[in-house]
């Protein structure tokens, strides 16, 4: 058979080609430190063999004889051992034009031992519905109690007395469309205890260009991965004017960059608050739980027929100093439900913060009243079923010296860890035959090869890990001083 010497130095060219590549990319490995890991995105992993990544939705828990009322814009906050709330009301005596950011809006407070029973504290503190007694914190302060949107400052120099803070603020009752009025900025508020509040002025001015923005939840937290305030906030595309987020950082809560389109928005979707926050088991990860706002749809409430939509929740994840969100999972996160209230205007959206409310589970709060549950680390898996799977890492580099793991398996299923060199071939001492299999259900898991759980001796320098499962979830793993 004749050679095809053209043929042939093509194939040496794309030889030297996916040699060099495999060379940039063993090159730069991903330094992970002692950070857990969720499988969220892809950041971590180079290839899924008959394993997938599962999005699991979240389960509503018990009613509770004293929940949160059907609001909106509420934020949970976990301080220590107590829960506390935030959420928009109104003044029923109120009676002028009720346009969003009315003078009659109000800010309403409670807290919680356990995050799922309330108490309503009365604090004395503004005058609604003609009495005193109630849990009012601010009132009488338009527009900037429509979107209030409270954080706890976890900085380590923060002054006491603005150990809370909350951005606030609306453009005003403009055209949405942004051929109207000309908008208002978000001011910052601050406050020693998260009941007595603060303002310090205007802080992100509006921008004309923006056509309409801040109508909505405008949700800020300090980022310990960045070291600097991060703010998301609700902006509009063009042309298309559909609801979106955009991004701005700040070293002091003060002076604001200049903001970040983010638009993660499939076309025509629209995504209303956009609840992103650090998780709290892997701040460098922010968990986003929009809404998805579809208009023409839906069962629309009596005292507005003209206004119809439905509305669900989604999942969205971005990292510490990232300007774009990862959008593994498009469809819905938490669905309407059977409940036909749930399919009435604006009825599905979740409060701020994903919170721990047991040493195995986590809670989000539906503006229902319900609170939802997951497993801790239980947003996204890797699921392998009867037949045995394997995701493969891309190079990382870790400190510590053991090895932990978030994982269920079945009765059947179990769960086994290689560590590999950069290229892949397996690091004597911690092969698939070396590690012990890891069976049953834990939240921090350790993984023993050969009797022992000690990988100091691989911490600083590139591996790969290969995890090969069967019947079984792999939620998150960490390295452990």
């Amino acid at each position: 058979m004749k050679r095809n010497p053209s043929g042939d130095a093509l194939k040496l060219i794309t030889l030297a080609l996916l040699s060099v590549l495999s060379s940039e990319a063993i090159a730069e490995p991903v330094d992970i430190g002692s950070r857990r890991e969720l499988f969220v995105d892809r950041l971590l992993i180079d290839q899924l063999d008959d394993v997938t990544l599962k999005l699991h939705q979240p389960v509503k828990a018990p009613r509770p004889r004293s929940p949160l009322p059907v609001r909106h814009m509420i934020t949970v906050i976990k301080n220590g051992d107590r829960f506390q709330a935030w959420w928009r009301g109104s003044d029923p005596d109120y009676q002028g034009d009720k346009h969003t950011g009315h003078p009659g809006e109000t800010v309403h407070y409670a807290v919680s031992q356990d995050g799922h029973e309330w108490e309503f504290p009365e604090l004395g503190l503004h005058e609604v519905a003609g009495t005193k007694t109630n849990n009012v914190i601010l009132a009488k302060q338009p527009p900037f109690l429509t979107n209030f949107t409270p954080f706890l400052d976890t900085r380590a120099d923060v002054k006491p007395a603005e150990r809370y803070k909350a951005l606030a603020g609306y453009p005003g009752p403009g055209d949405k469309r942004g051929l109207k009025e000309q908008g208002r900025g978000l001011f910052a508020f601050v406050s020693p205890d998260g009941i007595q509040w603060t303002q310090q002025g205007e802080v992100i001015p509006y921008q004309p260009e923006w056509r309409h923005a801040f109508d909505s939840a405008n949700v800020a937290f300090w980022s310990e991965a960045e070291q600097k305030y991060v703010c998301y906030f609700r902006t509009w595309t063009d042309p298309e004017r559909l609801r979106s987020i955009s991004r701005t950082t700040s070293p002091d809560f003060q002076h604001w960059t200049k903001p970040v389109a983010l638009n993660p928005n499939r076309p025509g979707e629209h995504l209303y608050t956009n609840q992103t926050h650090p998780y709290f088991r892997a701040p460098h990860i922010y968990i986003a739980l929009p809404t998805r706002f579809v208009p023409g749809r839906g069962d629309a409430p009596e005292y507005n027929q003209q206004d119809v939509n439905a509305t669900d929740i989604l999942f969205m994840t971005t990292r510490a100093g990232s300007q774009k969100y990862d959008r593994l999972f498009t469809h819905a996160f938490i669905r309407p439900g059977l409940d036909p209230q749930q399919w009435k205007n604006r009825a599905n959206y979740v409060a701020l913060n994903v919170l721990p409310t047991g040493p195995t589970e986590m809670s989000i709060y539906h503006r229902s009243g319900d609170r939802y549950v997951l497993r801790t680390d239980g947003f996204v898996s890797v699921n392998a079923g009867s037949q045995p799977g394997s995701l493969l890492t891309k190079p990382l580099i870790f400190a510590g010296s053991q090895l932990k793991l978030n994982f269920s398996t079945s009765a059947a299923g179990s769960l086994k860890v290689e560590v590999q060199k950069p290229g892949g071939s397996p690091i004597p001492g911690f092969t698939l035959q070396d590690c012990r299999p890891v069976i049953g259900d834990k939240i921090d898991g350790v993984v023993h090869w050969k009797n022992t759980p000690d990988l100091a001796a691989l911490a600083g320098q590139p591996v790969r890990l290969k995890f090969e499962l069967q019947e079984c979830d792999l939620y998150s793993f960490q390295f452990d001083r």
